[in-house]
């Protein structure tokens, strides 16, 4: 394979999707409405095809002015798309269908492909843009895929955790960097311990790649980093890898209600441990970035970005009621 159509490919995981390819010697094609800045419109090496992945004839006409090889669906939020794409690509050498770990629909320590029960979706869901059904929608773009591979279809599907690194707009994790980086005191939810898998962005576009190229028809696989840290102890390497102390101060629920918050008004903070095995992916050869280096590049991006995470932000002022609290325990 060396021609690639990626739908998206210009924000985030796409982005860095593009640039991985480019890297791997693949001629990229990006298939979006034009929507955002394009950081590949000066290299010759990437074309752009203008359409929306909602207009069907819209991507028969890029399947046909491109003639990919592979197919990487990083936009597709519901079943819908998914079941447009795969009959529009049945006869590229691999579609690649963005899932989620919120595609699982029970709590296991870890969530194992094939083996985690997905969530159910109705057709309502299915149907809805609401924060609350993103996980059954995904669930079910799954399910399309199996069912294309099963007609013969070389469609796959990867399942990230939280995505972080350079170009987040999301901005998730620039709340964590922008606390370390201006406040000596930072406050967190719980005792520190609490574990939500997370996927470095330079790593998800790899292992696309790789599922394309090794994957196996019909089958999902997780993406997360392969050394897992808690809250706090991504906090504390924020710190080293920014070239600042802090100190970490923990917070029970009757703390935090003392200045009107709760655990979940911090982000990504997860009660219920998140995490999911990577050992599929692992055997096809993928490999994650050291955590340390992912995280330095991550602070490197924020630093140079004008991201802060502030539409997280439960309050300074609240936090600093809930740290006077506790300086007199």
């Amino acid at each position: 394979m060396n021609n690639a159509l990626v739908i998206g490919g210009t924000r985030f995981i796409g982005r860095h999707l593009v640039e991985d390819l480019l890297d791997h010697d693949y001629d990229v094609t990006i298939f979006n409405r034009g929507n955002h800045d394009n950081p590949f419109s000066d290299n010759p090496r990437v074309q752009h095809v203008q359409g929306d992945r909602k207009d069907d004839e819209a991507l028969r006409t890029a399947k046909l002015t491109v003639e990919p090889d592979a197919v990487f669906d990083c936009v597709a939020y519901h079943p819908g798309d998914v079941v447009s794409a795969v009959d529009i690509f049945t006869d590229v050498d691999a579609y690649v269908y963005i899932s989620s770990g919120a595609a699982y629909g029970s709590e296991e320590i870890p969530k194992r492909e094939g083996v985690t029960p997905l969530c159910k979706c109705t057709n309502e869901q299915a149907e809805s843009d609401a924060d609350e059904t993103y996980g059954p929608r995904k669930a079910e773009g799954d399910r399309v895929v199996f069912e294309a591979a099963s007609r013969g279809i070389d469609a796959m599907s990867i399942r990230p955790c939280i995505v972080y690194g350079p170009d987040d707009y999301t901005e998730r994790l620039d709340y964590w960097i922008e606390r370390v980086l201006n406040y000596d005191r930072v406050l967190i939810p719980g005792d520190g311990t609490n574990i939500w898998h997370r996927a470095y962005v330079e790593d998800v576009a790899s292992a696309m790649r790789i599922i394309a190229e090794e994957g196996e028809a019909g089958e999902a696989y997780n993406v997360g980093d392969q050394q897992l840290v808690t809250l706090q102890e991504m906090l504390e390497l924020i710190a080293d890898v920014a070239g600042t102390e802090i100190e970490v101060v923990h917070a029970g629920e009757r703390e935090l209600a003392a200045g009107e918050l709760s655990p979940t008004d911090f982000i990504l903070y997860r009660e219920y441990p998140h995490l999911l095995s990577t050992s599929k992916l692992a055997a096809l050869g993928w490999e994650s970035t050291p955590f340390d280096e992912a995280m330095r590049r991550s602070v490197e991006s924020h630093r140079e970005s004008d991201r802060d995470g502030s539409e997280y932000d439960p309050g300074r002022d609240a936090e600093e009621r809930v740290l006077s609290i506790l300086d007199t325990l």
